[in-house]
């Protein structure tokens, strides 16, 4: 009888031992880095409606998860030259960035 209640007080105590699920604080998302502001370009060129459009759709798609963080960036990074020549009067060149922009990145906007 002493074996039974000692094996009964040992298999009880094992479960004693047993860590505890921890409850996990929810982690807040890292910022997602925002969009450039193309606010200055000038407002009847077509580079500016260009620039504004193509940012729209790659801005929508990057709040979705469809574009990553990176590509993000590198499309907000060509976009941004693409606002320097057409800042500088250079429709021509800014279209031309973009359009290489759009066939890196697969997008055709």
């Amino acid at each position: 009888m002493r074996t039974w209640v000692w094996l009964a007080t040992a298999l009880a105590l094992c479960g004693c031992n047993e860590a505890q699920p921890v409850a996990s604080v929810p982690q807040a998302p890292p910022p997602q880095p925002a969009p450039a502001d193309f606010s200055g370009l000038p407002p009847d060129a077509a580079c500016t409606a260009k620039i504004n459009r193509y940012q729209g759709v790659v801005t929508a798609d990057h709040q979705t998860g469809y574009v990553s963080d990176q590509v993000f960036a590198d499309i907000e990074h060509d976009l941004t030259d693409a606002a320097e020549a057409c800042s500088a009067g250079n429709s021509d060149e800014a279209l031309s960035r973009i359009r290489i922009s759009e066939q890196k990145h697969g997008y055709h906007v």
